[in-house]
């Protein structure tokens, strides 16, 4: 495996908070992979200092064969970075800016143009940032993070405050970047987006990596249970009978709904139609979902809200 990224017992303090604690992990070549985690759990800490924009107390990084403490500068030519907020003079046309941040580089990307069409925002290239919508700013922030052609792109709570189309239209993008042979290491606040995108996920909480695999993977270990919820007319078969399915774990019963979890959803159903049969009673909105990134993060994180 050719690891671009590679970190090993990373730890990083803020007087008496541990931002970043003990963390180990390794990134591949052409990989998407993602960080995820509660607010102040230590992402933006961790990627900072993969970039080179902070210094870790202890504990190691290599970053495409560099120490990004050491060698800030020569690593920041070879990655691109999109932060949080992306800072442009709001009176700056697109192309301007894009020409002006391509002029910080040695290397550079050679057709600017060709950049802002593979971002559909090349009719964009005279309007000015102030006047552009949410999505085409936070395309002009990956463009500014292309221009000097990276190996690497580092992105932060892309797809943060925008809408649906705009957020897919983003995966899209990403996908394309990693079609290019470029590696992302991104964070992100949505899970949804790390399943659909990530090749392989960490999960961080209160500075240290509490899990890392695959999406399916991690779902498979930690959340494999799928739940089976439905209405019942002309009767109503007792909790027991529903308990002693194929499969079932639990049963919750409230306002008339059912809702069974289970380790097999198919058995499951199929043995809950035929109880169905034989005790003259109906199904109504049968509804079956299964385990998510969501169930996972809120399984290993806990549920409650963090600042």
């Amino acid at each position: 495996m050719n690891h671009v990224i590679k970190c090993f017992g990373v730890t990083k303090r803020y007087g008496e908070l541990v931002a970043v604690d003990e963390v180990s992990l390794d990134v591949e070549q052409g990989e998407i992979f993602g960080l995820v985690g509660p607010n102040g759990a230590g992402k933006t800490t961790l990627i900072e200092m993969l970039e080179g924009l902070r210094v870790p107390d202890s504990g190691s990084i290599d970053v495409l064969g560099l120490v990004p403490s050491r060698s800030p500068s020569k690593l920041q030519e070879r990655i691109g970075v999109q932060l949080q907020t992306t800072s442009v003079q709001p009176k700056l046309k697109v192309r301007e800016a894009v020409s002006l941040f391509a002029s910080f580089y040695e290397h550079r990307s050679p057709n600017l143009d060709q950049l802002l069409e593979m971002l559909s925002v090349r009719d964009k290239a005279n309007t000015q940032f102030r006047k552009l919508s949410g999505g085409q700013k936070q395309r002009i922030a990956i463009a500014l993070a292309l221009v000097n052609d990276p190996a690497i792109l580092f992105f932060d709570e892309i797809s943060t405050g925008l809408d649906p189309q705009a957020r897919r239209a983003m995966w899209d993008l990403i996908r394309s970047i990693q079609s290019q042979g470029r590696t992302t290491f991104m964070t992100t606040h949505y899970m949804e987006e790390a399943e659909a995108l990530c090749d392989r996920v960490a999960v961080i909480d209160h500075g240290r990596i509490i899990a890392l695999d695959t999406p399916r993977d991690l779902i498979r270990r930690f959340a494999s249970e799928s739940r089976i919820s439905f209405r019942i007319e002309n009767g109503e078969p007792a909790v027991a009978a529903l308990e002693a399915l194929s499969g079932v774990t639990c049963v919750d019963a409230s306002n008339e709904r059912f809702s069974l979890h289970t380790k097999d959803d198919s058995a499951t159903i199929q043995e809950l139609v035929r109880l169905a049969d034989a005790n003259d009673f109906r199904l109504h909105e049968i509804q079956t979902a299964t385990p998510t990134l969501d169930d996972v993060f809120l399984l290993l994180t806990g549920r409650e809200l963090r600042e």
